[in-house]
């Protein structure tokens, strides 16, 4: 089975949508990709969709969502970014805090740095990342 990332931010206007956006052009269809935010945004940030079509990714069919307590507990790996307590925990699901400048009000000048950086995280854990292991059920 293929592993789920859930990309969580405040506004999932930004940040979770570029590593969204990174994750599933790096990945494909070998990983479920989801994103979220605490308090969602009524649309993504038009400079990050900019940001990231610079680098030929078209995040704008993207549309920024509330979180899901049953996404981050089916979720492989929940990788937050500034969204503070918001975010549940459940034991066995494995939490990635990523310290990210938010890009909401900077120009594109201010956003390119917080997308490439995203980028490159989104390449170790894309690089780590491997499938579910089947799960054996037992008729008796």
């Amino acid at each position: 089975m293929k592993p789920a990332v859930l990309f969580v931010c405040v506004h999932n206007a930004g940040r979770s949508q570029m590593a969204a956006g990174f994750l599933r052009a790096l990945a494909g269809d070998r990983v479920e990709v989801l994103s979220a935010g605490s308090a969602p945004a009524g649309e993504i940030n038009p400079v990050a969709v900019e940001a990231m079509a610079e680098v030929g990714i078209d995040i704008t069919a993207s549309h920024p969502r509330v979180l899901d307590a049953a996404e981050v507990r089916t979720s492989d790996i929940v990788v937050t970014m500034g969204c503070g307590d918001a975010c549940p925990f459940f034991p066995g699901v494995r939490y990635e805090d990523w310290i990210l400048d938010d890009p909401a009000g900077l120009d594109l000048a201010g956003v390119r740095p917080i997308r490439d950086e995203i980028r490159r995280r989104v390449e170790r854990l894309a690089a780590d990342l491997r499938p579910r292991p089947a799960v054996l059920r037992s008729d008796s």
